[in-house]
């Protein structure tokens, strides 16, 4: 049986500038770095303090999960920035928004109303777009769902 999601791949181009904006920019913590035998892959994980049993590994696409033609395919991709990595959480979008604008971070998206919540919309430095989501309690009467 299934019970819940542990490690979730980003795909970067550099896990030491990755590791940079992740940790630095947005706040998150480094939960695993490590290299798997002698001269083998880096191993990075981070993740937050509010769920550390949730890891995101910063991998960059290659040897062993990918063969060369296709781990180029993909760093195109990444470097294009038309992938999108997941969604972050947050209890204060605008607040973020500022704090994380105020670090270097790019905004594709300022912080707009949806009929979920909150969301801006930002890269990292790969090229990785992610939303960042103040989400509606839903029982929150106040929500403007149009």
């Amino acid at each position: 049986m299934i019970t819940g999601l542990r490690i979730s791949t980003v795909w970067v181009l550099d896990q030491d500038s990755a590791k940079e904006f992740f940790v630095d920019k947005l706040g998150l913590e480094v939960l695993t770095d490590m290299t798997l035998g002698e001269g083998g892959m880096r191993w990075l994980t981070v993740g937050t303090k509010n769920q550390p049993n949730v890891q995101i590994a910063l991998m960059v696409p290659g040897q062993p999960s990918l063969d060369p033609e296709s781990a180029e395919q993909l760093r195109g991709l990444v470097s294009k920035g038309v992938l999108g990595a997941g969604a972050f959480n947050t209890d204060d979008c605008e607040a973020d928004y500022r704090r994380l604008s105020e670090r270097g971070v790019t905004f594709l998206q300022k912080p707009e109303r949806r009929p979920y919540g909150i969301e801006a919309i930002f890269r990292d430095d790969s090229g990785n777009w992610f939303s960042l989501t103040q989400a509606f309690d839903k029982l929150d009467e106040s929500a403007d769902w149009a």
